[in-house]
């Protein structure tokens, strides 16, 4: 059974597409950009900044299905620069102190708005 997630606590959809679908004991999250969705405003800053607010909304996505990180099986990150690769890792081991999960990080040209990183989970229940 296919379970559309939303929650006000993270931005809404910018796109045709939903904040998380949850098939079984899976949850796929679209990717996350730094955008507060209290306004809608995107985070400036540097990384480590933007890389703060992206896994606070997967966190209130996840949180939503009734999961929490401890659930999140595998990550795709993408960052503007991978100069940012340390800053930025240093924010996500704060999010995923143990067992963390399954990972991929790239460089890529360009992201929606403009901002410097995205980051997609895949959950599941234990």
């Amino acid at each position: 059974m296919k379970t559309i997630i939303t929650t006000a606590n993270a931005p809404a959809a910018i796109g045709p597409y939903s904040q998380a679908v949850q098939i079984n004991d899976l949850l796929f999250v679209s990717g996350q950009i730094p955008m507060d969705p209290k306004n809608g405003d995107l985070v400036q800053g540097d990384i480590e900044a933007q890389t703060k607010q992206v896994l606070e909304n997967l966190k209130a996505i996840i949180e939503a299905a009734g999961m929490g990180l401890q659930n999140v099986i595998k990550c795709s990150c993408f960052l503007k620069d991978m100069d940012d690769f340390a800053r930025f890792n240093a924010v996500y081991e704060t999010y995923f102190q143990q067992d963390p999960p399954a990972r991929e990080a790239v460089e890529i040209a360009r992201l929606p708005k403009d901002v410097h990183i995205e980051i997609s989970a895949i959950c599941g229940q234990e």
